[in-house]
């Protein structure tokens, strides 16, 4: 059966996007990786399922499969690509979202500009709740790695991540650094590891590799936990430029206890359809 699908993207962070209003869908962990895969698919690094709200006071529920065919709960950019992609379809309507995901509810806000403020959320520090495997709330935790230590930041947006601050991005082998700290077994449902190098109080560059998917051009997401951590360790404050591959974010957040707010645009590629 074919399937009509919108290709987008947030920064550089490729969606496929597909909403089951008129035509019902379900996905396996199969279809996904076949709709993801850049050869013998569309190519994406997550696949977004968008359905009719199940709640009176929500607008749609979101639903986010990685790469790999696996569900996640929490994907910033794809957010932004939700809300673009419904008020495009007129699917709904108003400048305020409210969308209804695994793990809660996100706010999505469009602006003058037409770029998209997600509620992201309040960051959860707990070591059960991200989940990691530590006896104690820290702001840094370290993990040896063969005959290195790594001293990383933890933090759980809806998603659980780690967050490592590096004196060069660019140089850092974060596809050796991140599936090693993945596979480590201090996250026991795997995790995004992110590699920050801070360029002043407001600013920073970002690369991200990403459970289940790899490293991609930006993370929404890992960008807020990026910007979460540094700021507690006291090298960021107020509202923050992210510069990540694909793109720069705007972060803005108050302090523990306070929601992370972030604002970004997103863009429509093209429409297909696809057999499954």
């Amino acid at each position: 059966m074919e399937y009509q699908f919108t290709k987008m993207h947030g920064i550089g962070n490729d969606f496929v996007v597909f909403d089951t209003y008129t035509q019902p869908l379900t996905l396996s962990r199969e279809q996904v990786r076949h709709i993801a895969d850049r050869q013998f698919g569309i190519g994406c690094d997550q696949v977004l399922l968008l359905e009719p709200a199940k709640n009176p006071e929500t607008d749609v529920c979101y639903r986010i499969f990685n790469a790999d065919g696996g569900e996640v709960m929490q994907c910033g950019n794809g957010a932004r690509c939700a809300a673009v992609y419904l008020r495009e379809k007129g699917l709904v309507k108003k400048d305020r979202i409210i969308a209804e995901t695994g793990e809660g509810r996100l706010t999505l806000q469009f602006d003058t500009n037409d770029c998209v403020t997600v509620d992201m959320g309040v960051p959860e520090f707990e070591p059960a709740k991200i989940p990691l495997k530590a006896d104690e709330k820290k702001e840094e935790y370290k993990l040896s790695l063969g005959d290195d230590e790594l001293t990383f930041g933890a933090v759980s947006l809806g998603n659980p991540h780690a967050v490592i601050i590096v004196d060069d991005v660019d140089s850092t082998p974060v596809n050796v650094i991140g599936p090693t700290v993945q596979l480590s077994g201090a996250f026991p449902e795997s995790v995004n590891v992110g590699f920050i190098e801070i360029l002043n109080q407001q600013a920073f560059k970002l690369r991200v590799f990403e459970r289940g998917s790899g490293e991609t051009l930006a993370c929404g997401s890992g960008a807020c936990a990026a910007m979460v951590i540094a700021c507690q360790q006291g090298y960021l404050e107020g509202t923050i430029d992210a510069e990540l591959r694909g793109g720069h974010l705007t972060i803005r957040w108050e302090g523990e206890g306070e929601p992370v707010y972030m604002t970004g645009p997103a863009t429509t590629v093209f429409e297909g359809k696809i057999e499954l």
